[in-house]
């Protein structure tokens, strides 16, 4: 059994677990009461709270929208008093403005764009709102009169900075594709920046809201004349320098000078090509012979008019540069023709004149006068491709002028070359025309002097004759083409030459004359085409030509050696009797031995007397000859001098035996030297 007491304190211990729990469900249930009772009043908060909030937002919301309605009214009033404002400005336009525009733009463009800006919004207002208005007639006016004044001040600023450039000036910018690096490439500053920069916004403004062209028209007079008398100042300027001073090449080739008005800006597209401008002299010097003073003058026009076409086209490229910056683009072509014509139609008519004085030349058969067309061709053709590109965009009739007066060129030289060779040919045979000493014809060097003239325009002389060609070689032109067409020319010359010159040997009585005539010229025709590149492009066709020559000059060698024949035949042993020594001679065979001595003393005298006089202007040619003729008469004569001169033919052998051998040679040496 369990004891009392331990019982009495577990029951003791239980009660008190319950007594403690009810505490505790007491205390549970009186915190959920209150719990509860808070929850009431936070609800009877809040639906008062939104209560509230519901009659402050019923109070408020009218009072916004009539807030935002009077914002809304306040801002309707301030745009109406701005556009009333700006309406009433434009009644105030004509007024603020009409001074400035009385006054002109001189020296305020900027203040005078803006107020010719104004006017035009003024002029288009009234136009859209009220066209009625009077205030419109007066802005129209006043808009009217600033454009005149916009117009003149352009003009004005264009006559006053548009100046000729200086021929010195012209020639750094010819000779500057030689000179000068592509970057340090020249470029002519044709009006100052300021009025450069005037005048792009008087152009722009005139084209944005004048809608008027008329200041191009004035743009391209303006510059039209500029540049042609840029070109005749060039020209002026070779008349009067050439003359005295030689070519007046520009100075700032070598001093690069540092006051020239040039930029250098970025290398523009199109001056890749190497613009060469040589002097006439350099192509034609020291050969036109006595013709050269004659041209003196002429050669300098000739070389002005080389100079004035490189000059064209510099100034050309340079005029369209500065167009590009004033002219509208979709006019600048048109413009730009306008602007070049006049210039371009004086080079075209000094070309023509060229061509017709050319003609004239070849009718009165002066042939030299000719080649001065050759390097004005060759310059034309050479700057054919810088010309088409700076035509570019041009009219037909302007893009083909150039073009014709090639042709016309070339029409021209083509017939001078065929007229030259039938000239050649048909030369006449007239005795008081020929050398009495036969030295070289003139004829012959004339031919010569024309065939090497020739050598520096080599392709322009064989697109002439290839330019008359009809067969479809000539049309599929070739370098290789012309050259050998030129060297058929040649030859064709050489060979009208070569049968004139025998018809022409006819003239001389003396056989022997002739064959000096024509080994003298032969041989000259001979050294000149070696010392010249002539034996190289006649070689294209006839590759046997100098052999020819020599064999020529060797034959005209043998028949002058014949006329010593009748000297030397005399004295031969073949035509001497048999005489035994010892054996005195019969009187019939001193008087051969006489005859022969005075046969041969009078022949050599006679020949050496009238040979003396001929000519023979190669050294290395006479003294060939004169040795060759020299050994065979001194061995001829020789042998009969020892044969017969100690035989007792006479008895004043002095009389007969009147040269030794050593004396024959002198005799000799002195053929074809008046002065020995």
């Amino acid at each position: 059994m369990i004891p009392t007491e331990e019982v009495s304190a577990r029951r003791r211990e239980i009660e008190y677990k319950l007594k403690q729990e009810e505490l505790t469900l007491s205390f549970i249930k009186d915190s959920l009461e209150k719990s509860d009772q808070l929850t009431k009043n936070m609800v009877a908060i809040l639906s008062s709270f939104e209560s509230r909030l519901m009659k402050l937002e019923n109070s408020i919301i009218p009072v916004y929208k009539q807030t935002e309605n009077l914002q809304r009214l306040q801002e309707n009033v301030e745009k109406t008093l701005s556009c009333l404002d700006h309406v009433i400005s434009y009644y105030h336009v004509a007024k603020d403005t009409e001074k400035i525009i009385k006054e002109g733009p001189t020296g305020r463009l900027e203040e005078y764009l803006n107020c010719m800006d104004k006017i035009q919004k003024a002029v288009e207002y009234f136009q859209d709102n009220n066209p009625d208005s009077p205030e419109l007639n007066r802005v129209k006016s006043l808009f009217e009169r600033g454009k005149e004044s916009l117009e003149s001040e352009f003009r004005s600023l264009m006559t006053r900075h548009t100046k000729p450039v200086p021929p010195i000036l012209i020639l750094d910018l010819i000779s500057g594709d030689d000179d000068m690096e592509p970057q340090e490439e020249m470029f002519l500053e044709h009006l100052p920046e300021g009025v450069l920069h005037d005048i792009i916004r008087i152009s722009g403004w005139l084209v944005e809201n004048g809608r008027n062209q008329d200041f191009m028209t004035v743009y391209f007079q303006i510059r039209s004349v500029q540049l042609d008398r840029s070109i005749k100042g060039l020209k002026d300027h070779f008349r009067k320098n050439s003359s005295s001073t030689g070519v007046p090449y520009s100075p700032a080739i070598q001093n690069k000078r540092k006051d020239t008005p040039t930029k250098k800006p970025v290398k523009r597209p199109g001056h890749e090509h190497d613009l060469r401008v040589k002097h006439l002299s350099d192509a034609l010097s020291d050969k036109h012979g006595p013709a050269a003073g004659r041209d003196d003058v002429f050669d300098i026009e000739i070389d002005a008019y080389i100079h004035c076409v490189s000059a064209f086209v510099k100034l050309a490229q340079s005029e369209y540069q500065l167009l590009t910056d004033i002219v509208p683009e979709h006019h600048q072509k048109k413009t730009f023709d306008s602007l070049i014509q006049e210039s371009l139609d004086n080079l075209i008519m000094e070309g023509d004149n060229i061509v017709s004085a050319a003609r004239k030349a070849i009718i009165r058969h002066d042939y030299s006068a000719v080649l001065t067309i050759f390097p004005i061709l060759k310059h034309l053709k050479q700057m054919k491709p810088e010309f088409d590109q700076v035509l570019q965009g041009t009219a037909a009739g302007t893009k083909n002028k150039l073009p014709g007066l090639i042709t016309s060129m070339e029409t021209t030289g083509a017939k001078a070359l065929e007229e030259f060779a039938d000239n050649i040919k048909n030369d006449p045979d007239k005795e008081y025309n020929m050398p009495k000493d036969g030295t070289v014809h003139e004829l012959t060097s004339n031919a010569i002097l024309f065939l090497q003239q020739l050598l520096d325009f080599q392709e322009t002389a064989g697109a002439m004759l290839a330019s008359q060609e009809t067969s479809s070689s000539a049309s599929s032109y070739s370098s290789e083409f012309s050259r050998r067409l030129l060297s058929t020319y040649i030859c064709k010359v050489l060979g009208n030459l070569q049968l004139n010159l025998l018809s022409k040997s006819k003239v001389y009585e003396d056989p022997a004359l002739s064959a000096i005539f024509l080994h003298n010229n032969y041989n000259y025709i001979l050294k000149s085409l070696e010392k010249s590149e002539l034996i190289q492009l006649v070689a294209v066709t006839q590759k046997t030509a100098e052999r020819s020559y020599r064999e020529l000059i060797e034959q005209q060698i043998q028949t002058y050696q014949r006329s010593w024949l009748k000297v030397t035949d005399y004295i031969l042993e073949r035509n001497l009797p048999v005489f035994q020594p010892g054996v005195k001679l019969k009187d019939k065979e001193r008087q051969m031995i006489k005859e022969r001595f005075k046969g041969f003393n009078d022949g050599l005298e006679e020949l050496c007397k009238i040979q003396k006089a001929w000519a023979i202007p190669d050294m290395e040619q006479r003294d060939k000859i004169r040795r060759a003729q020299k050994t065979i008469v001194k061995e001829t004569y020789g042998a009969f001098l020892n044969r017969y001169g100690n035989v007792p033919f006479t008895k004043n052998p002095e009389k007969y035996i009147k040269y030794q051998v050593e004396q024959v040679g002198e005799m000799i040496e002195k053929l074809f030297d008046t002065s020995a």
